[in-house]
């Protein structure tokens, strides 16, 4: 998806969609997302191509924003669909006046704040992540003593 062809005399121009200033020209779906995408969100679309074909078409259509004005790793899909990705450089990948492309990696899927509501405050989300983890070692530490 990430190569395009012109007409005009065999020159070549790399397909790419912006994104919080980055020119996405690749995505890659990791093997975590694409468990959490099966437990999380659509259990019959599995594939990681199906979920590169989809995550492009929200790409080309606008449909993905950032989570947070002042981060660039979680992302939003629809206001509902909540995802974590990187960017890397594509080496030896340039748009037509020179400057660099990205490959998008999707890190992990965390779920949709309409199932999940804690998903609409992440950092509180997190926060208490910690905290009940911290809270279940200090209690199985105390059991062993």
């Amino acid at each position: 998806m990430k190569d395009k062809s012109t007409e005009r005399w065999g020159t070549y121009e790399s397909f790419y969609v912006e994104l919080s200033g980055k020119k996405v020209a690749d995505i890659v779906i990791t093997n975590h997302a694409r468990m959490r995408w099966i437990d999380r969100i659509e259990p019959t679309r599995s594939e990681p191509a199906e979920i590169a074909a989809f995550m492009w078409e929200c790409l080309k259509q606008g449909r993905i924003e950032p989570y947070y004005r002042n981060e660039n790793d979680v992302f939003l899909i629809d206001d509902d669909l909540v995802f974590v990705a990187e960017f890397t450089e594509l080496p030896d990948e340039r748009d037509l006046i020179g400057e660099p492309l990205h490959k998008m990696i999707v890190v992990t899927f965390l779920g949709r704040m309409s199932v999940t509501i804690e998903l609409r405050d992440l950092k509180s989300y997190y926060s208490w992540l910690r905290h009940s983890r911290r809270m279940t070692l200090i209690k199985n530490s105390r059991k062993r003593k």
